[in-house]
């Protein structure tokens, strides 16, 4: 498990091992629990891995994120390096939510990523609050796990949640999740705002 206290060490080394296999410069786009605890809104003691939602190109000020279907060789020993260094599962960080992409992201996303530099060979992207709103709520709507306290732990506004349910409804527009969505907020207090869903 990676507790947030180790990120930047853990990051740092990973930009250390990069260096030493030859690689070349990496720029990531960081969702999931991780982006959390660099925001500061961690509440989970620890998380399990690294979600890395695509590559992050910089271009004239603004981030492109392109999917991945494999990291490239070196930047996988580099990983594997860093799970030996820290007894990390040798998947700590991994292309998970990468078909989030085929499915779409909040607008504006990539105009709100805070980008985070490790040396001279890494560059991380981590969602931004607004984001993990609408991810988070997606991943929680149909579970009753880690996913509905990371939600909540953002302290989402009425206004906030209405947003992102709103976008979550464009992810899956079967009646059926529709409903699961309806459910989940009215059980968590949030049913009033289903009028302007």
């Amino acid at each position: 498990m990676i507790i947030p206290e180790q990120m930047d060490e853990i990051f740092s080394a990973l930009e250390r091992h990069i260096r030493e296999e030859g690689g070349s410069k990496v720029s990531l786009v960081i969702i999931g629990g991780t982006a959390l605890a660099v925001l500061g809104r961690f509440v989970r003691q620890a998380t399990k891995d690294v979600d890395v939602l695509g590559e992050a190109v910089e271009q004239q000020d603004i981030v492109e994120i392109r999917k991945l279907s494999q990291f490239p060789p070196f930047l996988e020993r580099a990983i594997r390096k860093v799970a030996r260094d820290f007894n990390l599962p040798e998947n700590w960080m991994n292309l998970g939510p990468a078909s989030q992409l085929d499915l779409g992201l909040p607008k504006g996303f990539h105009k709100r990523l805070i980008r985070k530099v490790y040396g001279s060979h890494l560059t991380l992207y981590f969602a931004d609050r607004e984001d993990l709103v609408c991810l988070k709520l997606f991943a929680a709507v149909d579970r009753d796990d880690y996913h509905v306290q990371d939600l909540f732990a953002l302290e989402p506004t009425k206004e906030e949640l209405l947003r992102a349910a709103r976008w979550v409804l464009t992810q899956d527009v079967s009646p059926g999740f529709r409903s699961l969505l309806e459910n989940f907020l009215r059980r968590h207090g949030y049913g009033d705002i289903l009028e302007n869903l």
